[in-house]
């Protein structure tokens, strides 16, 4: 058999398999919708259509009560991916920095990075969660009193106000930037980040990086002592050492793990419905109490956490193959 038909064959076969799981679930799911028909229970995803009658207290796309249920679970999206990318973007970064640190020479700085590590991951991520929420809004100033922790950035009770890039109407690029201004009640103008948003983000970011900093220093310590001697036989300096020959090859044990952590955080992001956040699963659980259809609801949960997943498995895997060989390039 030619190397062109045993792959052609392949990709059949892949197709047929992708098939037949497809027509599994959709017999799955058309044949739960008619058990609950047969039962006198109301099913169908019609009810997308539907104004949603509640309102959605924060996101960046504009909702009201009178638009439909299927705008309200984009809205719920849009928040899981506001909070998710900011908080990976976080974690990434702080992770890499302590992983670093966990193989620093210095014993304080090693010993803050192990500390950091092993109380972080060790306690639930829920209970952090929680607890970042209740300082947020019970231990910080109120409103009137804001605490000014930058030039024209602000943070109370109410959140966190910072200066925004704004667009006039009908411009395509921000021309101007919008500055947070104190007033006698509260501060207005800028961006505002609720107490809430910034819980889920700051727990998501320091959560995982706790995982992502053991991730990193497992990745450096795979390279070999003697390509760091080589390094150092060449002048380089520890910054360049790391940049230039550790880290490159680290990578291709780092992104494989690194992948689960940041499907992990995704994932986890539905905690936020604990603090009040609306994203997802805060949209559905208000939807389905409005609505009563727990099977369509929870399906749709489901299959947007899998396109999720999926797209940023995608996204990591083509990453991993362009390092996995070569390095940073």
């Amino acid at each position: 058999m030619s190397r062109r038909r045993a792959a052609w064959l392949a990709w059949a076969l892949q197709a047929l398999l992708i098939a037949a799981i497809a027509s599994g679930v959709v017999w799955l799911v058309q044949h739960a919708l008619e058990v609950l028909r047969s039962r006198g229970v109301h099913s169908g995803f019609d009810f997308l259509l539907q104004p949603a009658g509640f309102e959605i207290s924060e996101g960046w796309l504009d909702f009201d009560a009178g638009q439909p249920f299927w705008r309200a679970f984009l809205a719920g999206l849009i928040n899981t991916v506001r909070a998710a990318v900011p908080a990976a973007l976080i974690a990434v970064v702080l992770g890499t920095l302590i992983g670093i640190g966990r193989l620093a020479p210095h014993v304080l700085v090693r010993g803050l990075c192990r500390a950091y590590v092993e109380t972080i991951r060790n306690v639930p991520l829920l209970v952090q969660l929680l607890m970042l929420y209740f300082a947020l809004t019970q231990l910080l100033p109120d409103s009137t009193e804001p605490l000014e922790l930058l030039p024209d950035v602000w943070l109370s009770k109410g959140g966190l106000s910072l200066p925004w890039p704004v667009r006039e109407e009908g411009a395509w690029w921000p021309s101007h930037f919008e500055w947070p201004e104190r007033g006698s009640f509260n501060v207005s103008g800028g961006a505002a980040l609720s107490p809430e948003y910034l819980a889920v983000v700051t727990a998501l970011a320091l959560y995982t990086a706790s995982f992502v900093a053991e991730i990193v220093r497992a990745g450096i310590a795979s390279v070999a002592q003697g390509q760091k001697l080589a390094a150092q036989a060449l002048g380089l300096t520890g910054w360049q050492q790391l940049r230039i020959v550790v880290l490159p090859q680290a990578l291709r044990v780092i992104v494989p793990a690194l992948t689960n952590q940041l499907l992990s955080l995704t994932k986890n992001s539905s905690l936020a419905v604990a603090v009040g956040y609306p994203e997802l699963v805060s949209i559905a659980n208000t939807s389905l109490n409005s609505t009563g259809r727990a099977f369509e609801c929870i399906a749709v949960i489901m299959a947007v956490y899998l396109g999720l997943s999926l797209l940023i498995s995608w996204a990591m895997n083509r990453y991993n193959a362009r390092v996995a060989l070569r390095g940073w390039r």
